[in-house]
Parts: C-alpha cells; sequence; structure tokens
C-alpha cells in the first residue's frame, strides 16, 4: 500500500493499481490523517476541518467515511480483526503507514537527509520529480489543506535550490538550466533562484546570458523595491564578468526580501520556457496569463498588448491544452482590441488579432466562434503583411495553419503556409518559426502519403532542433516515424505490426511527459486503433484504454469488436459531428466504418458527402503521428452501403 498527496489524494496497491477511495470527503479524510504524520487526530478537529459549518449528523458521517476508508486500504482484513492502517486512538483517528510507503513523507525525510549530507542529492532529484501537482491537490476549500500546500510548496522550493546547489558546487549543473529557469518564472521572489539559475548558465558555457539574467534581478530589485542587489548577487556579477567563477563553491545561498517580476519580465521568461516543454511549459503557459493580468491591471493598453502579443510560441496542434485559459487570453485580446480601436497601432491590433487566432483551437469552437477566429487570422495575415516585420508575419501566418481546418480534405493548403513559414524564417532567420515550418510541412505530406517528403521535413526539423533547444521536436517526429512504420506494416514484406505498435508505445513514453495534454489523451488508442483497421482486424477492447476526446467516434467500433451490436448502433446515432481539427478525417472515417458494419445508409452517406474532398489524403494523418490508412477505402465502402437497396 503506497499513498501520495503530491499533487491529487490517491492510493495505490503493491502491483501499482490505484485504490477506490470513494467520494471527496474520503479523501480529505484520508488526507488530514497523512498531514497529522501519524498523531492522532480528534474527532472534533476532523469535524472542524471537513466542514466550515459543521450539519448535525456531522460525527456520524465522520464515522461512515472513515469505515469506507478502512475498506478500502484493508480489503483483505476479517470483520473482527482491529484495523492496522487507519485506527482507533482515544477520542480520535491516526494513520499506521510506514514513511516510506506516503510519498510526502518521504520527501520531507530526504530533504533533511539532504541538509546534512551533499551524498543525498541522488535521493533528492527523485523525491522532487515524484511531486505530480500542487500538493493536496484535490482537497479544495478547507483551510488546513492550505496551510500544508503553502507550507510544503515553500519545502519544495527549498528542496529544488538545495539540489542545484549541491550540483553546482560538485563541478556539475549545466543541464539544470531549464528547470532552475521554470523555477525562478514560478517563485521570481526568491533572490537565490536567480543567482543558481546565472550559475547554470555560466557552467552551459552561456555567459552572456548568465549576465542577462542577473541584470534583470538587480533591474527588478531596483525598479520595484529600491533596493540594490543583495552582496552575493553582487559579486557573482563581478565574478562572471571577469570569467573568475570557481568551478566549485561559486555561491552560496542568498537572503534577501520577497519581491515580484513586472509583467515584461515575466512573460518574456514564460516565452523562453514554453519553448522548452514538459513542466516548464505547464508552468509558461500560467505564468502567460498572470502577465496579461497584471498588464491589464495598469490600465496601459499599449503595454498589455505587447504583453499578449510577445507570447509567439509557435503551435502545431489544433486542440488546446488548456481550453479555458486559452479562452482567458482570447477574451483579454479582444478587450484590448476594442479599447485600441480599429485606428490602433498596426502591429500591436495584428499580434492581438494573430492571439485570438493561435488560441481559439477549433477543436474547441464551432459556428460563429469559428468563423470570429477564422477572421481574427485573416484581418492579422493582411495587417501583417502591410509591415516589415517577418516574426509578426510568421506568428500570423500560425495562425492562418491553425484557423485552416474549416473542412476535410485541406492538406495542400495548409502545405503551401507551411512553406511560406518556412521561406520566411530561413531568409530572416527565425529559427523557432523554421522548426514550424518544417513541421507543418511534415504534417502535411503525411497527410497527402508522401512518406519520403515527410521523413526529409522530419530530419529537418531533428536538426533544427539540436539548435535551437527544443526538445519537443523529437517527441513529434518519433510519433510520424512510428506512422510510417504503422503504413508499411500494411505492405507487402514490411515490418509487423508489432513493431509498429512498439514504436507507437514508445513514442507514447516521449510524449506523456511533454506537457501538452491536448495533443496526448487518447493518441496512443486511437493510434493503435488505426494499426488494427490498417491490418482489417477489430477494434482494441481493454477496458484501461483512455479514448479522451476521440471516445464518441471510437466507441461504435469498440462495442462493435465487444459484439453488443445494438448498443454499438445506439453510440454511431449519439455521435456528434467530428470537430474541425486535425484529426477530422479520422473520425469521420470511423463514423463511415461503423456506418458500414451497422447497415446505416444514411449516416454512411453523410460521411461520405464530407470526406469527398478528402479522398487523396490519409485518415488521421494530418498530424502526422499516427494513420488509418487511405480516406478513399472508406469513401468507398461508404459509397457502397449508401447505395445499397
Amino acid at each position: 500500500m503506497r499513498i501520495d498527496v503530491l499533487g491529487v489524494v490517491r492510493a495505490l496497491r503493491d502491483d501499482g493499481s490505484p485504490v477506490d477511495l470513494g467520494g471527496p470527503r474520503h479523501r480529505e479524510v484520508l488526507a488530514r490523517l497523512v498531514a497529522a504524520e501519524g498523531r492522532m487526530v480528534t474527532t472534533d478537529t476532523l469535524v472542524d476541518d471537513l466542514w466550515t459549518d459543521p450539519p448535525a449528523r456531522a460525527v456520524g458521517a465522520l464515522r461512515t467515511f472513515v469505515a469506507a476508508l478502512r475498506r478500502a486500504l484493508e480489503p483483505g482484513r476479517p470483520p473482527r480483526d482491529p484495523p492496522r492502517v487507519l485506527v482507533t486512538e482515544g477520542p480520535g483517528y491516526a494513520l499506521h503507514l510506514p514513511r516510506e510507503d506516503v510519498d510526502v513523507h518521504r520527501f520531507q525525510d530526504t530533504l533533511a537527509r539532504a541538509r546534512r549530507t551533499p551524498d543525498a542529492v541522488t535521493d533528492l532529484g527523485a523525491a522532487l520529480a515524484a511531486w505530480r501537482g500542487p500538493a493536496y491537490a484535490d482537497v479544495t476549500g478547507s483551510a488546513w489543506a492550505q496551510r500544508e500546500r503553502t507550507r510544503l510548496e515553500e519545502s519544495r522550493s527549498e528542496g529544488v535550490e538545495l539540489r542545484a546547489r549541491i550540483l553546482l558546487d560538485s563541478g556539475e549543473g549545466a543541464e539544470l538550466v531549464v528547470e532552475l529557469g521554470a523555477h525562478v518564472a514560478e517563485h521570481p521572489w526568491r533572490e537565490p533562484a536567480w543567482g543558481l539559475l546565472a550559475r547554470a548558465l555560466y557552467r552551459a558555457g552561456r555567459r552572456a546570458d548568465a549576465l542577462a539574467t542577473l541584470r534583470r534581478a538587480r533591474a527588478m530589485l531596483v525598479d520595484r523595491l529600491g533596493l540594490d542587489p543583495g552582496d552575493d548577487l553582487q559579486r557573482l556579477e563581478t565574478e562572471i564578468l571577469n570569467g573568475s567563477v570557481p568551478p566549485e563553491g561559486a555561491c552560496t545561498a542568498w537572503t534577501g526580501p520577497g519581491v515580484r517580476l513586472g509583467p515584461r519580465i515575466t512573460v518574456d521568461l514564460a516565452r523562453t520556457l514554453a519553448l522548452a516543454g514538459g513542466d516548464a511549459l505547464v508552468r509558461s503557459r500560467r505564468d502567460r496569463l498572470a502577465a496579461i493580468r497584471a498588464a491589464e491591471r495598469t490600465g496601459d493598453l499599449s503595454l498589455t498588448a505587447r504583453i499578449i502579443g510577445a507570447y509567439d510560441v509557435p503551435a502545431i496542434w489544433s486542440r488546446a491544452d488548456d481550453p479555458g485559459q486559452s479562452r482567458a487570453v482570447v477574451a483579454a485580446a479582444e478587450r484590448t482590441l476594442t479599447g485600441l480601436g480599429p485606428d490602433g497601432p498596426a502591429d500591436l491590433r495584428a499580434r492581438l488579432l494573430a492571439t485570438v487566432a493561435v488560441e481559439s483551437r477549433s477543436a474547441d469552437l464551432s459556428g460563429t466562434g469559428l468563423e470570429h477566429a477564422q477572421q481574427a487570422a485573416r484581418q492579422a495575415e493582411e495587417l501583417a503583411r502591410g509591415l516589415s516585420d517577418p516574426a509578426l508575419l510568421a506568428f500570423a501566418l500560425n495562425g492562418v495553419f491553425l484557423q485552416s481546418f474549416s473542412s476535410p480534405g485541406l492538406a495542400a493548403a495548409r502545405d503551401r503556409t507551411g512553406a511560406e513559414i518556412l521561406d520566411l524564417s530561413t531568409r530572416h532567420e527565425l529559427p523557432h518559426f523554421a522548426v514550424l515550418g518544417r513541421l507543418v510541412r511534415l504534417q502535411s505530406a503525411s497527410a497527402l502519403g508522401d512518406l519520403d517528403a515527410a521523413t526529409s521535413h522530419a530530419d529537418a526539423a531533428d536538426q533544427l532542433a539540436a539548435t535551437t533547444e527544443a526538445p519537443l521536436v523529437p517527441v513529434l517526429t518519433g510519433w510520424f516515424r512510428a506512422r510510417a512504420t504503422a503504413a508499411r506494416s500494411a505492405e507487402p514484406g514490411g515490418p509487423t505490426a508489432a513493431t509498429a505498435a512498439a514504436q507507437y508505445r514508445a513514442a507514447e513514453e516521449a510524449l506523456r511527459t511533454a506537457g501538452m495534454p491536448g495533443l496526448h489523451r487518447g493518441l496512443f488508442p486511437l493510434a493503435l486503433l488505426g494499426l488494427r483497421l490498417l491490418h482489417d482486424r477489430p477494434a482494441p477492447t481493454d477496458p484501461h484504454l483512455d479514448w479522451g476526446p476521440y471516445g464518441p467516434w471510437t466507441r461504435p467500433l469498440v462495442l462493435l469488436a465487444q459484439g453488443r451490436g445494438e448498443q454499438a448502433r445506439t453510440a454511431l446515432a449519439a455521435a456528434p459531428e467530428p470537430p474541425r481539427d486535425h484529426m477530422q478525417e479520422a473520425l469521420w472515417c470511423l463514423t463511415a466504418r461503423a456506418a458500414v458494419r451497422l447497415g446505416e445508409r444514411g449516416i454512411a452517406a453523410h460521411a461520405e458527402a464530407v470526406l469527398r474532398d478528402a479522398w487523396a489524403e490519409h485518415a488521421g494523418a494530418a498530424g502526422g503521428m499516427l494513420t488509418l490508412g487511405p480516406v478513399a477505402r472508406y469513401l468507398a465502402e461508404a459509397e457502397a452501403c449508401a447505395r445499397a437497396g
């Protein structure tokens, strides 16, 4: 048995399978006892912590929660045996588990060891990596949980900085740049973090970046607080200027007052972190929104427009990772556009309109909302073409690309956009947009079934990524190579389906931690389904597969594979029209296949009509990451079904 609270509260058995803890109150009782670290918590305290205004039967409800938790945590305990995990002690309850079986206790003990001896740095790194999110993340609205989150976040920050300091003092640490950049963006008031980031940059051979980091910290202190940097900060800057930073023990921890970054600095860091992927990408999105809100509070429309438009991070996927945040960014951009008016500066309006186009991913819009986003893309492109700003035009074309999924069969048009982005960024040395251009062209060639051209673009994108510090690119090209293997597995003499499945699994593992849930969720099961369809096999029926946003269109085929025809018919009738995104051709083909198998001529005819313009493309391949085979195959089946008498 293992209990984790560094993230959402969960319990896992020895084999890694989850324990059903019950509802939110059950998990909060368990979490509160974890926070007590083995000490007894009285019934009265638990009641007060669970309810702001306890109901009349609160104690009875608490006992019910405890009884259910005991059954979940010790399912094999005979009825008359006393509990050994969640025990009754005096007027309350206590949780009795070894400290190594509770993630927060392991973390605290490891941090304490690392404070005493640098030899524990490896264990400290593993303990920090075990954090899955804020502590007690799903216990909201409880004062005790908020206190614990605040306390543990301070400990986590100390752990990040202690580990970095130990590694830097030992002559290592150049690889810490991304991690410390994310940490500084999340906790900009921690002066020690700035020094550690500067040291890591210096260790990585980036002396100019190290100095720029220290000068940003200096500007923040002076501008915001009217304070000069501390002695350690000044000494480190002098040592870097003189090239005299010792290889070991260069800097001890700094102490200083709490400070906050201005929006310009925050959004600059957020943009840098976004290109790193993983946790840094997740944090960059949050820091970006914070910077926008800070800018709006100043009442300076020009500043707000520049902060919103400065986050011109190339975007390749048409499903937003955080739709709620995307809507908030779009709303802020539109408020600012209204404030600037139609006669506002053309460059600011173009950036705001491009932001609206990029953030209004088609998977999350329909009807007038989609039309509005497409209009924003066209207006941004028109304004950008009238300005001498290649980066702005590339950003506007990124919006045009993301709004080019209005109907199936537009791969050739997207390829033309990708070619212009690539040409523009190559001529004007915009390496990150050059990567975008390559990936757009990879996707387009993949959709058109030209694997040789797509492979050429994948190789070029990988080469660019190696020089632009873009670790997400090999994740995407790894998926393309799995997609290519899957397609060739259906050809005579090609690789086996098992080889393709293994490549998909490896690609899925790389994507899992890339910080792109809008891309990740449901992609692997859909890839396996496509592989099975290529080999004329039924859909996978593993109940553990998370079909994510693709569930409504895959469910009819899964039910058919289980022999549940009438339920499949009901599911097919309930499936909505697919969203207008990278996967629309794939989902329409799945609809057509299910309609054919079930003899639903009307649905088959509708799918055929929608897919007609995509007859030369490959289903699912528009993202360059999987394939269901040629659309023409599904069209022929749907046409035959629709015309059957």
